[in-house]
């Protein structure tokens, strides 16, 4: 009997602070693969509101009641990480045209170097217009974002803020 091979996407990003458009591309994509490992990318050349280990911490709270869902951070190219897990493909959500033109030019990229494949996922109606910068900015204004994030980013919101 041939055991068959669990279908593992990556869903990469830098999910500063994860949102529930985050959230919503994650359980859809538990639709089509087995796992979904939510990869927070470390990136020196930015500076985040929360630290790597804090997005981690926020995605696994987040991401609890979720079967196959892990996170986790990688260095360096995408395409190097998901082979290194043995992945499938490359989970990436789009939320507007402009999104598109990016991911495209991305994910053939990532298809040349390496032969690993990307599926988009459309956002939701309700999330399509939610991104983290915006998020923070709201935040940072006092705006309420409470039906954009997670209540452990909620939470993390209020401290780092004030």
């Amino acid at each position: 009997m041939n055991a068959t091979k669990k279908r593992i996407a990556v869903f990469p990003g830098a999910f500063d602070p994860p949102t529930l458009g985050h959230l919503d591309i994650v359980r859809r994509g538990l639709t089509i693969f087995d796992e979904v490992v939510v990869a927070v990318a470390r990136n020196p050349g930015k500076a985040p509101l929360f630290s790597v280990e804090e997005r981690v911490a926020l995605l696994r709270e987040a991401t609890a009641g979720l079967a196959g869902v892990t996170a986790d951070t990688y260095e360096g190219l995408t395409v190097d990480y998901v082979r290194k897990l043995g992945a499938t493909a490359i989970l990436r959500g789009l939320r507007t045209p402009t999104d598109l033109d990016f991911e495209m030019q991305l994910a053939l990229t990532n298809r040349a170097i390496s032969g690993t494949e990307t599926v988009f996922v459309a956002a939701g109606e309700r999330f399509g217009f939610i991104s983290s910068s915006l998020i923070k900015e709201v935040a940072r204004l006092g705006g309420d974002v409470s039906s954009m994030v997670p209540a452990a980013v909620l939470r993390g919101l209020k401290e780092k803020l004030g």
